[in-house]
């Protein structure tokens, strides 16, 4: 099962301090929705970092998101693992489809593929578009 990229999931209460921050390293802005912003380098897109101020449809925040090609597969394996599911697989309106769960140390990995469909507000549900 292939894995496109990983993106640490940071919390914050500063989106824009962030992007203003991060954009001294030359990280820009590709998504915001504006309680999850993500930024990429613009010469190596899946280098990422998300801020999110919480998630809107989980109970909680998750450390960090794996985009993978199949996550009906990758939740079939987690399920028959036995790993404990924070958050079940389903669609979200912003064009991704995942599950969160979480790992042997604690940390809560929200595992996604993209829907194909496009984001509110203009976002790509490519690569360089996050959880």
């Amino acid at each position: 099962m292939p894995v496109r990229r990983v993106v640490p999931n940071l919390q914050c209460d500063a989106l824009e301090e962030n992007r203003t921050f991060y954009g001294l390293l030359g990280m820009e802005e590709v998504m915001n929705q504006g309680w999850v912003m993500t930024l990429a380098s613009p010469a190596n897109p899946t280098a990422q970092l998300s801020f999110l101020t919480h998630d809107r449809t989980a109970p909680v925040t998750p450390d960090l998101s794996i985009e993978v090609d199949d996550v009906d597969a990758a939740y079939a394996a987690v399920l028959n693992s036995g790993a404990p599911i924070v958050r079940p697989l389903q669609d979200e309106e912003w064009g991704v489809r995942r599950f969160f769960v979480t790992d042997p140390n604690g940390r809560v990995v929200n595992v996604l593929a993209h829907s194909g469909r496009r984001c509110p507000g203009g976002g790509e549900p490519t690569g360089r578009q996050s959880s």
